[in-house]
């Protein structure tokens, strides 16, 4: 995988991949930004939730749960010295549907932090990762 940000000026940048997609990376303008853009820390946060999330519905429809609405949130501390890494992360998974199992949950999450999610896996090394979800029937 290849990844770039080219600089637009001031602390703007345009990020772009392989996929072809590009985001719009900036910062608070009390340390020389125009708020003009997705700060790096947040895109990390963002990758991790996509990608535990693109696992745990893939295994909650191949388990056939009838999900009607999914949505995986980030709670990232952060360390209040610079590099001001994170220090402690919530994955917090919302589930709506008719009859989700929670023990499929649970097998769903276990799987992507143990085997499927390579932002985890990585994450998982520089700070402690925790879990929890919520079941709501449609």
């Amino acid at each position: 995988m290849d990844a770039k940000v080219v600089w637009k000026g001031r602390m703007s940048f345009t990020g772009s991949a392989d996929s072809g997609f590009e985001v719009g990376l900036g910062t608070d303008p009390g340390v020389g930004g125009d708020n003009d853009g997705l700060r790096p820390m947040e895109l990390i946060a963002i990758g991790l939730a996509g990608c535990t999330a693109m696992d745990v519905i893939s295994i909650l429809q191949k388990k056939r749960q009838d999900v009607i609405s999914f949505e995986t949130r980030v709670h990232a501390e952060r360390a209040s010295d610079h590099p001001k890494v994170f220090t402690h992360v919530l994955v917090e998974y919302l589930i709506e549907g008719h009859g989700v199992e929670a023990a499929a949950v649970e097998r769903a999450i276990e799987l992507s932090s143990t085997k499927y999610c390579p932002a985890q896996a990585m994450l998982e090394k520089a700070c402690q990762i925790e879990h929890s979800y919520v079941i709501k029937e449609a």
